[in-house]
C-alpha cells in the first residue's frame, strides 16, 4: 500500500513536470511565431516595410518632384479660407461629459480624445512649420483651434511617427515631461535629447500593449516611413495606435499607405473599433505618394477594413506636403462614401475646432 502510494506521488510529479514542459513549449512556440511575425518589419539597420518594395524616395527625390518636374501644386496660401473653421469649445473641453467619447480636431493630425476623465492627444503639432528651420519648410496655413494653454491635463500622447508634421520639438519642449509619451522603437533618446524625462517615454514596437490603470495602449502597425534629416531613414519605427478606454475603442491611422494585410489584420484582433480617426490628406501625385499616403478612397478602404462604427477624417486643410488642392480630401473622401454606398456620417470631417461627441 505504502509502496503503490509512493509509486502514485512519483508519477504525479512526473506528469507535472511533463506537462509544464508541455505547455512550456506552446507558450515557446507561440512567443518564436509572434516573433517571427514581428520581425518582418525590423530590417538590420533599422525598420522596413513588410508588404512594398523598398523605394530610395527620400529628400531630393521629394525636391526633384516638386520643384523639377512637370506636377502643378495648388495654391494653398491663395485657398486656405476654404478650410472651415470654427472657434473651439474651451469649456467643453474642460469640462466633457463622462458618458460620452468627445474628440477635437485641433489642426492637422493632432487630436484631442477624452473619455471617464482620461485626456489623450494625437502627434501634437502646434508650430508654424513643419521644419528644422523657423524661416523655411512646409507652412501652416490654417493655425490650430487652441493653444497649449487652453488644454486639460493630458495623460497620455501618442506618436505615429518622427516626421517633422507629427514630431514637432518646440511643442514636444512646451510639454515637457508632465505626460506620458508613447513612441515607436527608436524614439525615446530623441525625446531625452529634447529634455523629456527618460521614465516619461515608453517605446512599443508593433503589437506592444501597455495596460495602465485606465486605459490600454497598443501600438498596431502601419506602412510608412521615418527621418529626420539625410543620414536616419527608417532608424525609427512608426504606427498606429489602439486606445482602449473603458467601453471605447480607438483607433488612430497616423501617416500610412494601403495594403490589404495589415488593416484587416487590425480588424480581426479588435472586434470592435468605436472611432477611427483616419488621415485623408496628402496624396498627390498618386505615382510618389502612394505607398506611403493613402487617398480618400483608401481610407475609405480602411474604415472597412478595420470595421469602425464611426471614422472622423484628419491629417487635411492645414500643411502643403503635397499637389492636391487644400479642400480636395474632403471632397474626395464624399465621392468614394458615395461609390461604396456609406453614409457620409459614418465617416465624417469636423472643421477645425471642432468637437464630436459619441455615444
Amino acid at each position: 500500500m505504502i509502496a503503490a502510494l509512493r509509486l502514485s506521488k512519483i508519477n504525479l510529479v512526473l506528469l507535472v513536470i511533463f506537462l509544464f514542459f508541455l505547455f512550456s513549449g506552446c507558450v515557446y512556440a507561440l512567443d518564436k511565431e509572434t516573433k517571427e511575425v514581428k520581425s518582418l518589419h525590423h530590417a538590420k539597420k533599422g525598420f522596413q516595410n513588410p508588404y512594398v518594395e523598398e523605394k530610395k524616395r527620400g529628400f531630393f527625390k521629394y525636391i526633384k518632384m516638386r520643384y523639377f518636374s512637370n506636377e502643378k501644386f495648388a495654391n494653398y496660401e491663395a485657398n486656405a479660407y476654404k478650410i472651415p473653421i470654427i472657434e473651439t469649445d474651451l469649456d467643453l473641453i474642460q469640462n466633457p461629459q463622462d458618458d460620452a467619447l468627445q474628440v477635437t480636431w485641433i489642426g492637422h493630425a493632432t487630436v484631442l480624445i477624452q473619455y471617464r476623465g482620461i485626456n489623450i492627444l494625437t502627434d501634437p503639432m502646434f508650430s508654424d512649420r513643419a521644419s528644422p528651420l523657423n524661416f523655411l519648410g512646409p507652412e501652416r496655413y490654417n493655425p490650430p483651434s487652441l493653444q497649449l494653454k487652453d488644454l486639460p491635463p493630458i495623460h497620455y500622447i501618442v506618436i505615429s511617427h518622427n516626421h517633422y508634421d507629427h514630431l514637432d520639438i518646440k511643442t514636444v519642449q512646451q510639454i515637457g515631461s508632465n505626460t506620458k509619451w508613447l513612441v515607436p522603437l527608436g524614439l525615446q533618446q530623441w525625446f531625452v535629447r529634447a529634455g523629456v524625462k527618460k521614465e516619461a517615454v515608453i517605446e512599443f514596437d508593433w503589437w506592444d500593449v501597455n495596460k495602465f490603470q485606465n486605459a490600454i495602449i497598443t501600438a498596431t502597425p502601419a506602412q510608412h516611413w521615418s527621418a529626420r534629416s539625410l543620414w536616419d531613414r527608417n532608424k525609427t519605427l512608426w504606427a498606429s495606435w489602439i486606445l482602449k478606454i473603458g467601453d471605447k475603442t480607438i483607433w488612430y491611422s497616423g501617416d500610412t499607405g494601403y495594403n490589404p494585410y495589415q488593416f484587416n489584420e487590425i480588424g480581426r484582433k479588435f472586434k470592435t473599433i468605436d472611432l477611427a480617426l483616419i488621415s485623408i490628406g496628402a496624396y498627390e501625385p498618386r505615382w510618389f505618394m502612394k505607398e506611403m499616403h493613402i487617398n480618400p478612397e483608401e481610407a475609405v478602404q480602411i474604415h472597412l477594413d478595420i470595421k469602425s462604427q464611426h471614422s472622423i477624417a484628419v491629417q487635411w486643410g492645414t500643411f502643403q506636403l503635397t499637389s492636391e488642392p487644400i479642400d480636395d480630401p474632403p471632397l474626395k473622401l464624399n465621392e468614394a462614401l458615395a461609390r461604396k454606398g456609406i453614409p457620409s456620417e459614418e465617416f465624417e470631417f469636423l472643421k477645425i475646432g471642432g468637437i464630436r461627441e459619441i455615444q
